[in-house]
């Protein structure tokens, strides 16, 4: 009976040291310092590969493009691929090649809501028409949050001063008019000639 007890005081020991150890090394990989919350230097990057897939980013500055966004929260860890801390509630994206940071106008094509958006991530990582992913505060300001993903524009826009400033800090830029439906109808239509 006492060596039994041993046993079980070494394994649950074991046990407790190794849980300390994957703790500490996790600690390590997500946490320490973050970069500040700043829109210099814009950096573009190099090729990367996720699943096999390669993307290489570019400077896009007439970036237009019709497809789905969706959106994601603290699951995707709590450091972006710039450097910064990942605040679910701030207005913010992911964006598999457009320069880090970039600022976006992103149209819900249902609705004709549209809001400014800044991306400091990448992805999403998925095959598909899905070409954001918005942060949980992006995709509810946009009013999209319930439904999971939507059909969007994301173009690639200046900003004010004002706007950029509003941003780093968390908070939405100015709102945007919502876009008139005869716009959207056409929008819906070249999307659906893409086949999505």
């Amino acid at each position: 009976m006492p060596r039994v007890r041993r046993m079980g005081v070494s394994l649950a020991m074991r046990a407790a040291g190794t849980g300390a150890m994957l703790l500490a090394l996790s600690a390590c990989a997500t946490g320490g310092k973050f970069a500040p919350v700043r829109d210099t230097p814009v950096r573009i990057g190099r090729p990367y590969q996720v699943r096999g897939k390669t993307f290489t980013p570019a400077a896009a500055p007439n970036y237009d493009v019709l497809g789905y966004a969706s959106w994601y929260g603290n699951e995707s860890g709590n450091r972006t691929a710039n450097g910064e801390r990942f605040r679910a509630n701030w207005i913010t994206a992911a964006h598999t090649t457009l320069p880090l940071p970039t600022y976006v106008e992103v149209t819900a094509l249902d609705t004709g809501n549209r809001i400014i958006v800044r991306v400091n991530d990448r992805g999403p990582f998925v095959t598909g028409p899905r070409i954001i992913d918005l942060s949980r505060g992006a995709a509810e300001e946009l009013g999209m949050l319930r439904q999971g993903t939507a059909k969007v524009r994301v173009r690639r826009i200046d900003v004010s001063g004002d706007d950029a400033a509003r941003l780093r800090k968390g908070k939405p830029a100015r709102p945007l008019p919502k876009v008139p439906e005869e716009v959207l109808r056409s929008l819906r239509g070249r999307l659906a000639t893409g086949g999505y």
